[in-house]
């Protein structure tokens, strides 16, 4: 059983009691010699990896899993609960459990939407099932949190994912996930990512530059990820496939810094390291917002991606801008470290240790459209803010008063529950000082076990660096209560973050005031649940225009509000994508100014093509568009389409547009374009399109 101090004390429920019976998971190593991070191993797919699939028989999952089988994986069979049978001439199990017992997987693939995807993966869990990869967008936050609470009491089964294309060896034709095939080829260089569409155009410079790719992990975009960089890391330091090591980044908690303390140990202890190429994504994201990705913004005291990008530079590792470009860096560095390039690409398409595909899609579905998961775009946070936060914290913090604003003159501390990413953790955030040049500097974070909550010693802790040990004995106790309370209210209403100001009243009281909430609305719009917090929204309140984006499932935000030199539209397919093409037009040499970020999804269609043109036209300041696509999951004709779409039907109002197309079908999309008649220019390069957009831009 699980030891006791993870689940014996406070049941173990992903869903309000009373609705699902509490059941016991079983580990058969002890925590005291074997623990989560002895499950890395388990990434090692290949060949061998015998695969199931959780919800086998849907739609979704079987048009996967044919093209799996066509590429190689070896699939044994799947589950789909109470059913029995049969599926693409392989057996249907009724449970995980029997599934294990009878076909023996070493790996599955959860294809369920997001409100069943935490059940799915306890009962992967509970069988010990190795390697469990959950692709699913949208699964609550505090299912997560619950879900790796208990992964990190035994040591039997490791998670990839969730929001994460999955995990792919090309080497050994084993595709656990929804990534596009045609665009990897086997190799030897090894592939982390946070991004899908980022993990995709680096897949595909890699390709083109003849070294192919070992293993490709999804990290993933959400707050909390089942495998990090420093797992994958590991993974590949001990492959004797991988001789070089990509790392794909963005902006959002410490996983980055993470890695680079691991790089400069193993620079330290390694006689020939692996050479390492980087990016992170979001180093224009404006502080504070959320692009595109659940996890893809910044907490108080965490780092911009600006500094991740230094900190990974100054680690050793040589870092690019745009993921294009990550082809013949890896070609360079393996050279100047003595690697036959020439000789790597041989063995690539020689070696037969995992097994070989070549490059092409399988004639299975060469005439159908690549498979997807589809989701429905959802803003994942609601923000509550001012009288609204006083009115709610207080139904939950008694004999306290709470204002919306902090008293002027006195000395104020900053508190809160969030997130610790690297712990995969609720945590406690604390600062002795709320003024923001002292608080990045200040802030410590607590992590405590998800399901106990804080203990004394941590909430100890917490007051020492609030500096709030020694105040009045009143005050004192009343920090130590309201700890305990917020922590209550951010597990009970699935809160991504709450906050608030402390300072000392002249009568040795607590005061408390600036509260600030962020709930998950992925526990509203995928499960169902927090439905009366979920009524606070006022959408009167946000971005007109990023509003209605998310009713027709874009991503928008406007930036640079104000600014006329914002003049360049973007519209491109994928958060990571999006977030990088804004870098990249912003930062040297381009030195361009966009005035939006806009994420169709990784699965765009014509319609929402059309939409997004319409979107970012409707600010006065774009003088010029730059669609950039990158065909993973997207068909470039259809993306062709789409634009044609919107010269037919949209005003244009003059405004020149530039489109790069690469990836799926992206022969076709470019010649549609090429032949269309219509005022706009096609490029294959990302450099040689930005250069011409910020041409364009400055022209007008």
């Amino acid at each position: 059983m699980f030891p006791s101090n993870a689940l014996a004390r406070t049941p173990r429920l992903l869903f309000p009691a009373g609705k699902h019976s509490v059941r016991a998971f079983a580990t058969t190593k002890p925590l005291a010699s074997k623990s989560y991070d002895d499950t890395i191993t388990n990434l090692k797919i290949g060949k061998h990896t015998r695969v199931i699939y959780q919800g086998f028989t849907g739609r979704v999952a079987t048009s996967n899993a044919q093209e799996s089988l066509a590429y190689g994986t070896n699939i044994v069979g799947g589950v789909t609960p109470g059913r029995a049978g049969e599926h693409l001439g392989l057996p249907v199990l009724p449970s995980v459990e029997q599934a294990k017992t009878q076909l023996r997987p070493d790996a599955t693939a959860i294809f369920v939407a997001a409100q069943h995807a935490a059940k799915a993966i306890e009962d992967a869990i509970e069988a010990e099932i190795p390697l469990i990869v959950a692709v699913a967008e949208h699964i609550p936050l505090h299912d997560m949190l619950r879900i790796m609470s208990v992964l990190q009491t035994q040591s039997k089964s490791r998670l990839v994912g969730a929001n994460a294309p999955g995990i792919i060896s090309p080497i050994g034709n084993c595709r656990i996930g929804f990534q596009p095939l045609p665009t990897f080829s086997a190799g030897h260089i090894g592939i982390v990512a946070k991004s899908g569409t980022l993990s995709y155009e680096t897949v595909a410079s890699i390709t083109r530059a003849g070294l192919g790719q070992s293993l490709c992990i999804g990290m993933g975009g959400d707050v909390v990820a089942g495998t990090n960089f420093i797992d994958a890391l590991r993974v590949f330091e001990s492959d004797p496939e991988t001789e070089g090591i990509v790392l794909v980044g963005e902006v959002g908690g410490r996983a980055e810094e993470d890695a680079a303390e691991w790089i400069r140990d193993y620079h330290r202890r390694t006689t020939n390291p692996k050479p390492i190429a980087a990016l992170v994504g979001g180093r224009r994201a404006p502080a504070g917002q959320v692009m595109g990705h659940a996890g893809a913004w910044a907490a108080p005291g965490e780092a911009t991606a600006d500094q991740k990008y230094k900190a990974l530079q100054d680690a050793g590792v040589t870092m690019v801008s745009h993921p294009e470009k990550f082809g013949n860096v890896m070609k360079g560095l393996l050279s100047k470290a003595g690697e036959d390039v020439g000789k790597i690409r041989q063995s690539a398409t020689a070696n037969q240790r995992r097994g070989m595909h070549y490059m092409s899609r399988p004639q299975l579905l060469r005439n159908r459209s690549p498979v997807t998961v589809p989701v429905s775009r959802q803003r994942r946070t609601l923000h509550v803010a001012g009288q609204q936060a006083v009115d709610l914290l207080s139904e939950f913090i008694k004999d306290m008063a709470i204002t919306a604003e902090a008293p002027e003159g006195v000395d104020t501390h900053y508190l809160g529950i969030s997130i610790d990413r690297t712990e995969r953790s609720p945590c406690i955030v604390v600062s002795p000082s709320t003024s923001p040049a002292s608080l990045s500097r200040r802030i410590k974070k607590l992590p405590y076990n998800y399901f106990q909550g804080p203990d004394q010693t941590v909430i100890e802790q917490a007051i020492r660096h609030l500096q709030l040990d020694a105040a009045p004995p009143l005050a004192h106790a009343q920090t130590a209560k309201l700890i305990d309370s917020l922590a209550k209210l951010h597990t009970s209403k699935e809160a991504i973050s709450l906050t608030v100001t402390l300072s000392i009243s002249p009568t040795g009281s607590l005061a408390i005031s600036s509260p600030l909430v962020h709930f998950d609305s992925a526990a509203y719009k995928s499960a169902g649940r927090q439905k009366l917090i979920h009524t606070l929204r006022d959408a009167g309140l946000e971005v007109a225009v990023e509003t209605e984006a998310e009713s027709s499932g874009i991503v928008f935000i406007k930036l640079h509000t104000g600014d006329p030199a914002a003049a360049i539209g973007t519209l491109v397919n994928g958060a990571g994508l999006a977030m990088n093409t804004v870098d990249s037009l912003s930062l040297p040499p381009h030195n361009g100014l966009c005035a939006n970020f806009l994420d169709t999804g990784g699965k765009a269609t014509s319609q929402t093509v059309k939409t997004s043109f319409e979107l970012i036209l409707r600010d006065e300041r774009v003088k010029v568009i730059f669609v950039n696509i990158f065909g993973g999951l997207t068909d470039c004709g259809m993306i062709a389409d789409g634009v044609m779409l919107a010269f037919k039907e949209v005003d244009m109002r003059g405004v020149p547009v530039v489109v790069r197309l690469r990836g799926t079908n992206e022969r076709v999309g470019q010649e549609k374009i090429a032949q269309s008649g219509l005022a706009l220019e096609a490029f294959d390069g990302f450099e040689e399109a930005a250069n011409r957009v910020c041409q364009l831009a400055g022209e007008r």
